[in-house]
């Protein structure tokens, strides 16, 4: 790796970032790029003195690290912050050099990924610092959407910095040593009386299973920038360009018999939908993201017959595979950045609906819940959705339905698409003939038979085009690849407008 006049100028620094357990800037970019690939600019760049005790300081690169380089001979820019360098604050030049990649990132077509470890504004620039997040903001709101932007944070971020990478489509965060969060412990304190530790407060664990701000974490940083190569495989390098695909050795028409016996008929007992995913995927690889937060539902991507797939599915193993409000969030997310990069969506259905509560209610499950449907409706992408079991209510409608614009709805013949279960339906449709039957319980289990026979049978809703085919388990892989396949050519158009008004 070309190495700039200013590497090794300070062992202590080095030292005392080893010591920390964290690498220096050119070692991350070392893991992320290909071997010999990187190419630095303005590794020279130094701040203007400003005066408080800058003028004696004044260290080329000013504490970040720019360039480009290829990921599996692919082109990719980063910066990244040295934290021995000012403790990899920011300020004007800085701020400058940033602004000089994310420019070219977004003019070369190919993806940006910041590798963060800074201590925030330089504050002996005082605005100028401020200035300078500004347009990295708004650097990263004009690239989304257009290449792909990564965030990996190797240290701490805080107040203002935190931003940026809650712009970006995909944050990565190592345990112990980096941490996010707007005010820091000490304010927190001070404001509340609530005592906690950086970790406690804006941790990887945290980040990746309560808030959801991130969607990775790690030990480690070498393990961390080893999955952000692998997701970059997986994406394209800009939003005219597809996925890049692979060849395949796992046959397309592969059976999936084994599907019978993960799935049980009886739509009240649990079961994980990650096993049936990996049945049915190439070598049974799903790179799933934000695993530890919103678990009720899984968001991934995977290959089918070597061209790259995002899965949403209901997860039967956590709340029932429920919708909540937190679900709708994360998959919304995940099918909006599909569908910016041309990636197909494959959605796996089985949920008894939207969780019900008074918490749910009043923190907004139908503004929440409207995002997951706003972002499926919006998708121009191909959209091919499966019912295994139960598609209930609502949360039937919004998981990619045949009237919401899937391209094909399949379904197996355990399906079960209704309003609601057929136990809550029979006691609201016949709750009269119930209540005055001399047996109320035998008339209930006869009318829900009855319910179940008439508008819960597995053809109900393909006899009226509400489902395209009822398939084969054995089938699906089969199936998906031919469905998708027929589809990797369509071309759809949204109405001529700025943008749409998003339920944000």
């Amino acid at each position: 790796m070309k190495r700039s006049a200013r590497e090794g100028l300070d062992p202590a620094a080095t030292d005392r970032q080893h010591a920390k357990g964290k690498l220096t800037a050119y070692e991350r970019i070392g893991l992320l790029l290909d071997k010999g690939s990187f190419t630095e600019i303005e590794a020279l760049r130094r701040h203007r003195a400003t005066g408080f005790g800058l003028e004696a300081r004044r260290p080329h690169s000013d504490g970040v690290v720019t360039g480009w380089g290829t990921v599996d001979g692919r082109p990719v820019f980063v910066y990244a912050h040295d934290f021995r360098v000012f403790g990899g604050a920011l300020g004007e030049a800085h701020a400058a050099k940033i602004h000089k990649v994310m420019d070219l990132a977004l003019s070369a077509g190919a993806p940006l990924v910041s590798l963060n470890d800074g201590a925030g504004a330089r504050i002996q620039e005082g605005v100028t610092a401020l200035a300078g997040y500004g347009g990295i903001f708004q650097r990263n709101t004009r690239a989304s959407g257009v290449i792909p932007q990564i965030s990996v944070m190797m240290g701490p971020c805080a107040g203002g910095a935190a931003y940026s990478p809650a712009l970006t489509d995909f944050v990565f965060m190592v345990r112990e040593t980096s941490q996010m969060f707007i005010t820091g412990p000490d304010v927190v304190q001070a404001v509340t009386g609530e005592k906690i530790s950086q970790n406690g407060l804006g941790g990887a664990d945290v980040h990746a299973g309560t808030s959801g701000v991130a969607g990775f974490a790690y030990d480690d940083e070498e393990s961390c920038l080893e999955d952000v190569r692998y997701l970059l495989s997986l994406l394209p390098s800009n939003n005219r360009e597809l996925p890049p695909s692979v060849l395949c050795d796992d046959p397309a028409d592969r059976r999936t018999d084994a599907l019978l016996d993960l799935v049980p008929a009886d739509a009240n007992r649990s079961y994980d939908m990650r096993v049936v995913i990996e049945e049915i995927v190439d070598d049974g690889d799903l790179f799933e993201i934000q695993s530890a937060w919103a678990t009720n539902i899984i968001c991934g991507f995977a290959r089918l017959d070597g061209h790259v797939v995002g899965i949403v599915a209901n997860q039967p193993s956590s709340m029932a595979g429920v919708l909540d409000i937190h679900a709708s969030e994360k998959a919304a997310r995940f099918v909006q950045h599909c569908d910016a990069f041309n990636v197909p969506l494959v959605t796996l259905v089985d949920v008894p609906g939207f969780l019900p509560g008074v918490d749910q209610e009043h923190g907004g499950i139908i503004r929440h819940g409207a995002k997951l449907l706003y972002a499926y409706c919006n998708a121009t992408v191909p959209r091919v959705s499966l019912v295994l079991r139960k598609a209930y209510g609502g949360a039937y409608i919004v998981m990619d339905s045949r009237s919401i614009g899937a391209d094909l709805s399949l379904a197996w013949p355990s399906n079960e698409i209704a309003v609601m279960g057929a136990e809550g339906a029979a006691n609201v449709i016949f709750r009269r003939e119930i209540t005055a039957a001399e047996d109320p319980d035998a008339v209930r289990q006869q009318k829900i038979k009855e319910y179940q026979s008439e508008l819960m049978h597995p053809y109900y809703a393909a006899e009226r085009g509400l489902v395209d085919d009822v398939i084969d388990p054995g089938d699906t892989r089969a199936v998906l690849v031919r469905s998708l396949a027929m589809l990797r050519a369509k071309h759809a158009d949204l109405p001529s407008r700025k943008h749409g008004n998003p339920p944000v």
